[in-house]
């Protein structure tokens, strides 16, 4: 609501023939600059701009806390040293306005770093009055609400994007280095395809056609390989009209990367490289801590075989798995889960017998074949896939294949999906006739590899929810 009194004092600014809301200020250093080197700044002039988060007034002398990007600094002003126009400046501001001041550097009686104010300017007059206290389940639905009041309230959470920048800038640095090209792939999709997921569903009202958001950007990227680039990359913002969770948004980021004449040993060799690269960066360590647990990364990772792992812990063969076997299964086993088919129930067994287990970076190796349609099959054994996800703190950050370039069994595995579909499960993706086309053109040995900035994010910033690494998470809408 806005404030009734922050207006009237709005009004005076217009009175006073001040200009409430400037175009620009000139500001010399910022608050941690003038901290960090003190003795430079010492006794000199400075400018400075951000917003009030704090006003002390004891007798003659105002004590304001001006924060801006990286930092806050005091701000003393002393009734008697300044000029009457930049006193009543100093009377009209309240806790929230953004200001421009400008003064000597001291340290204080007790000790604080401070700038005693020569000259002030309004910068914008806020009407709205700053929340005190953001804490509590329900303020944390407000904090995610509210963004730009969680950054100015809590500004230690700007830490999580700055970490989130620099993985983002590291990835694109990795694969650039290594003769990639970034490129941008289609939102909108006519068929939808590269991963078991529901899409959300548009049309495009000028061609009178349905459209899908994309929830995966690799059936484009691979015809780019087919076309004869051998190393491309997307930073991706893909879609899955799915629950939302502390590990899913339906809006989410990922970095797509495909590179000819690989295979899924060799991209095993890049993530570990890659990953353990960007924390050493970021940390200067391999090693962090992650909810209280630490978490190592140094190379090499450990390897993890799904369908070896799943036949010691339960005695189930899930490479063979029928569909009628996964039913029975699924009740034996009390699996919480609505279509109880092979793949849904080799994945729920996963998780409730394997993925607890990983907590350092770990590759989950060799999936069953009839999990994977655009994998290829393991070398001598056709039930198997040459498939690994890397887990990270129980959660799947990255996804890989040797990916299949068999025209005539990949039209096979798109027509097993499409009788998935069928039978009722809405997450297998429809067949793409114009992918299809494209890789009878043949394709080369190609291997292919899916990172998602904002779980990896999540797990380096030490947060348990993906909403603190994500600026605006999906919500549902307010009841107001």
């Amino acid at each position: 609501m806005v404030d009734e009194f922050k207006k009237e004092k709005l009004k005076k600014f217009l009175e006073m023939k001040i200009n409430p809301y400037p175009y620009t200020y000139k500001k010399n250093n910022t608050s941690a600059q003038i901290i960090k080197s003190f003795d430079t700044f010492n006794g000199k002039m400075t400018s400075v701009a951000g917003r009030i988060i704090n006003i002390r007034k004891m007798g003659g002398i105002y004590f304001i806390d001006l924060q801006d990007y990286d930092g806050k600094i005091q701000i003393v002003v002393k009734k008697d040293t300044i000029s009457e126009n930049t006193r009543e400046v100093v009377e009209l501001c309240d806790i929230a306005d953004i200001i421009g001041v400008e003064g000597k550097v001291i340290k204080t009686s007790r000790g604080e770093i401070s700038i005693a104010l020569e000259n002030i300017e309004m910068l914008s007059k806020s009407l709205r009055t700053l929340p005190e206290k953001f804490h509590g389940l329900k303020d944390v639905e407000q904090r995610y609400r509210k963004r730009h009041l969680d950054f100015i309230v809590n500004p230690e959470i700007k830490r999580n994007f700055i970490i989130r920048a620099k993985v983002l800038k590291y990835v694109r640095d990795f694969l650039d280095n290594r003769g990639y090209i970034e490129f941008e792939t289609p939102v909108l999709q006519e068929v939808y395809g590269g991963a078991n997921a529901k899409p959300f569903i548009t049309k495009h009202n000028a061609l009178d056609e349905q459209r899908f958001l994309r929830i995966s950007d690799e059936l484009y990227l691979k015809r780019l390989v087919i076309g004869g680039f051998e190393k491309v990359y997307e930073v991706s913002k893909d879609f899955r009209n799915e629950d939302i969770d502390s590990t899913h948004n339906p809006e989410f980021t990922q970095i797509e990367c495909y590179e000819a004449y690989k295979d899924y040993e060799e991209y095993m060799k890049m993530t570990e490289e890659l990953l353990s690269g960007m924390v050493k960066m970021l940390f200067d360590t391999y090693k962090i801590k992650y909810q209280d647990k630490e978490i190592d990364f140094t190379p090499p990772f450990k390897r993890v075989y799904w369908v070896d792992e799943i036949k010691q812990k339960t005695g189930i063969d899930i490479a063979t798995l029928t569909d009628k076997e996964a039913e029975k299964i699924a009740e034996k086993e009390k699996l919480d889960i609505s279509i109880k088919n092979s793949f849904h129930v080799a994945d729920a067994l996963f998780d409730k017998y394997i993925k607890q287990e990983l907590n350092n970076p770990s590759f989950v190796v060799d999936f069953p074949a009839y999990m994977c349609p655009l994998t290829k099959d393991k070398r001598g054994n056709s039930l198997l896939s040459e498939r690994f996800e890397l887990y990270l703190a129980r959660m799947e950050i990255a996804n890989c294949y040797s990916e299949l370039t068999d025209p005539i069994e990949q039209r096979k595995k798109f027509e097993e999906q499409e009788l998935e579909r069928k039978k009722g499960d809405d997450e297998a993706p429809p067949s793409d006739e114009e992918f299809l086309q494209a890789i009878e053109y043949g394709m080369p040995p190609t291997a292919g590899l899916g990172i998602s900035i904002d779980r990896t994010t999540m797990v380096l910033t030490d947060n348990i929810s993906i909403k603190e690494v994500l600026a605006f998470p999906a919500m549902r809408k307010e009841n107001k």
